[in-house]
């Protein structure tokens, strides 16, 4: 990898009303010469933001290859407003259709990592939903766990978990990648119930391209070929790194995440 490019400039968007309401950071990098190639938009992890590396490069490689690119903080999470543990998926895909509404009109490359991949597929099937789909080019998903408070935490709580969660509304456990516990409230679970998507067919009308750490100690792989399962209409691509973790930030990592996303730029 190269050096860091100049920090793009931060601008805000209201999103939500009321008590609801929240400030959203985004970094939007547009190229010298409109190009006429879709926007690359990143969609972060839990509890992730917009300055990680693998967000970075993506604006990076977009910038190589003239495309715009949209990266953007949830609520709760890096430069954005708002409280961390008041995030649930539906109140984060607002925010995210808000910011593609805004920053990115024209047609998009989603790449979403971890919970990031969720919210991409929920992204879509909205847009669909209101006769946008075709906006999509492409869906690059990277350690995708969409579903994942009701398929890989629920049946894993423990009973002082559960304790927890009726006593206190949420519980936390140690966090490998930050000092500070993780916490999953009981409104992101049962929030995370009415979104899922594992339930019936995918339709995303774009190519997909997946990737996935066989050594990923917070999304198994089966979970990826679970969800190739819900996706028989589109054209999936999948491709397994058997030596890979569930952040896929080394070189040859984001080597591989940038030759996906140039297929979709094609």
């Amino acid at each position: 990898m190269h050096n860091t490019p100049a920090e793009t400039e931060i601008s805000f968007i209201e999103v939500g009303t009321d008590a609801a309401q929240r400030r959203i950071a985004m970094r939007v990098r547009h190229p010298e010469k409109p190009s006429g190639q879709p926007t690359l938009v990143w969609l972060g992890g839990y509890r992730s933001d917009m300055t990680g590396t693998k967000a970075v490069e993506v604006e990076r490689y977009a910038m190589e290859r003239g495309a715009a690119c949209v990266r953007f903080d949830y609520s709760g999470h890096g430069a954005s407003g708002g409280a961390f543990t008041d995030g649930t998926i539906s109140r984060w895909l607002e925010e995210s259709l808000a910011v593609i509404d805004r920053a990115a009109p024209g047609r998009v490359v989603l790449i979403g990592s971890s919970m990031g991949c969720w919210i991409a597929l929920r992204v879509i099937q909205e847009l669909r939903q209101r006769g946008d789909g075709n906006r999509v080019a492409g869906l690059v998903l990277i350690a995708p766990a969409p579903d994942f408070t009701a398929e890989l935490i629920e049946p894993n709580l423990t009973e002082a978990e559960r304790a927890s969660l009726a006593e206190r509304g949420f519980f936390e456990e140690p966090s490998e990648y930050s000092p500070e516990p993780n916490i999953f409230t009981r409104a992101l679970i049962e929030d995370g119930r009415v979104n899922r998507v594992l339930e019936g067919t995918i339709t995303t009308g774009c190519p997909v391209h997946i990737l996935q750490g066989m050594r990923d100690p917070d999304v198994p792989y089966t979970h990826a070929l679970r969800l190739m399962e819900h996706l028989p209409s589109d054209d999936v691509v999948m491709t397994l790194i058997r030596d890979g973790d569930h952040r896929l930030s080394r070189e040859e990592d984001i080597a591989k995440m940038k030759q996906a996303i140039g297929t979709m730029l094609a």
